[in-house]
């Protein structure tokens, strides 16, 4: 969409609307780290393991219970790692919920899920807190799984082609600014503490009542109202609200070209979309790229942070971690501004160059510091250098560049593929990096590097530029890449496709 005004006020609360639900996702990211031990302590009570009549203000009797009980323990673990079950589970439904209810209503629909969430944990004093903490950590995973696919894609496909980067990159920046807030609020003069912690929690549904008042006046997609529903009238309208009074037949020739393409495609299932040499080129470049970003180590950084700014002598390394937050949504801000200037796959190249020199810094950093003191500032401005290059690209590119390089047709099914994919590495790395640190001690940042490596090295060999280009036109790059790298004699794309389409029908 090129015609028309490029930033209107409608389109502006569309994408802000939208963006909540990432900032309910960050919020719910970085919510259970703060209050652990306070939680842990009503966990004990409610199994038993302290009296009834436990006074909290007992650090004796209640930390050290709690730390060595099994049962608190594997509760705990429960608590945290059903998040991530529930986005890996509920991210294969991206594509039938944009699908059948379509992306306004999606978001609407799935709102349910995080206030029913928000009240479970908020309740939780009234009842056995682990089960209520559990069951809204899981209902709360599963609906950030749905909005991870469904915000990216409503916002690619209503933003503007030179605008499309930077409104793409605040999912991220909403994902980051939760997890600062949570931090933030997290503090235990705040709401971490014993009285207040399930408020805390049950915050993680409010922006989805915000966003459930704001989303009737939000636009449908244009692309989905005319590619999927084959509703024109419906698109124009839709096109004057997001862009002003303006000629929409360049846009609608946009859309109908691509809508014509889609009924070549026929309608792409994720079977489908797995099997189909048609999108195998887009599809593993998608799924790479969101390996890149979990695989990079970024949740391992925030998991061993505190340890190193502890042994640098921090006295409150909770504070230095909140820095790292800030600094975190700061240069998130950086990748807005840069995103569709530089373009998505230089930035993506010098954030994973960048994040594997860093790691190597932490390498050294920690290996040395039981000999020199000093190496602890080595291993902290790592840390910080670390943070500032996955935001400038690994961290927000991934989320919008799949809406980029896969049409109408097989869009959804990809989104959801992808998020599968960044979900699930996200619950191996929090699962399994404890233990990788037990095993290489200062020496695990040695294996991030290594990938860190690879995966820049991939990047530079087979991911396009996307910047300023139409769909249509990052399509063809990929055309032209199969071509390229098909033997001679073989069957060309279209007949690729009619084949692709023949399998769909039977």
């Amino acid at each position: 969409m090129e015609s028309g005004k490029d930033l209107t006020g409608t389109l502006a609360l569309a994408v802000f609307t939208a963006a909540l639900g990432s900032l309910q996702y960050g919020y719910s990211l970085g919510v259970i780290n703060a209050p652990q031990k306070v939680i842990e302590r009503h966990y004990a009570r409610a199994l038993g393991v302290v009296p009834e009549d436990w006074d909290h203000s007992d650090s004796y009797n209640s930390t050290e219970t709690t730390k060595t009980h099994s049962s608190v323990v594997m509760y705990w673990s429960l608590s945290v790692a059903i998040f991530s079950v529930g986005g890996v589970l509920s991210s294969f439904l991206v594509g039938f919920v944009a699908d059948v209810r379509g992306r306004v209503k999606g978001m609407l629909a799935v709102n349910v899920l995080a206030v029913t969430a928000g009240l479970l944990m908020g309740l939780a004093k009234m009842s056995q807190p682990h089960i209520m903490v559990i069951a809204g950590r899981a209902i709360m995973g599963f609906y950030c799984g749905l909005s991870s696919g469904l915000v990216p894609m409503y916002i690619g496909e209503i933003s503007p082609v030179k605008y499309r980067g930077a409104l793409g990159t605040l999912h991220q920046l909403a994902i980051v600014v939760g997890i600062l807030i949570s931090q933030v609020i997290g503090l235990d003069f705040l709401l971490g503490n014993d009285d207040m912690w399930p408020l805390l929690l049950g915050l993680s549904g409010a922006p989805a009542i915000l966003q459930s008042v704001l989303l009737p006046l939000c636009p449908e997609s244009p692309r989905y109202l005319y590619i999927k529903l084959g509703k024109e009238d419906e698109a124009c309208k839709s096109l004057k609200r997001l862009k002003g009074e303006y000629d929409p037949s360049k846009d609608l020739a946009e859309m109908k070209a691509e809508k014509e393409e889609v009924m070549r495609e026929a309608r792409v299932s994720i079977p489908v979309l797995v099997r189909s040499s048609v999108y195998r080129q887009q599809l593993f470049v998608a799924l790479m790229m969101h390996l890149s970003q979990q695989f990079s180590g970024i949740n391992a950084i925030f998991y061993y942070s505190t340890s190193i700014f502890h042994k640098a002598g921090v006295t409150q390394p909770v504070y230095a971690t909140i820095g790292v937050g800030v600094v975190n949504t700061i240069f998130t801000m950086v990748s807005v501004v840069l995103v569709d200037k530089a373009g998505r796959r230089t930035l993506t190249l010098v954030g994973l160059g960048g994040m594997c020199c860093c790691a190597v810094m932490m390498t050294v950093g920690l290996s040395l510091l039981d000999t020199y003191s000093w190496m602890s500032y080595l291993s902290m401005a790592a840390i910080f250098l670390f943070v500032c290059f996955f935001e400038i690209g690994p961290g927000p590119i991934p989320w919008f560049i799949v809406a980029e390089i896969f049409s109408q047709g097989p869009r959804p099914a990809a989104i959801a593929l992808a998020g599968c994919c960044n979900w699930t590495s996200n619950f191996v790395i929090g699962m399994f990096f404890p233990y990788i640190e037990d095993c290489l001690g200062n020496y695990v940042f040695i294996l991030f590097a290594v990938l860190l490596f690879g995966f820049t090295v991939f990047i530079y060999f087979r991911v396009p530029e996307t910047k300023g280009k139409t769909f249509d036109e990052i399509s063809a790059v990929f055309q032209r890449k199969r071509r390229g790298a098909t033997p001679s004699g073989s069957k060309p794309a279209e007949t690729e496709m009619e084949q692709l389409k023949k399998s769909v029908e039977a």
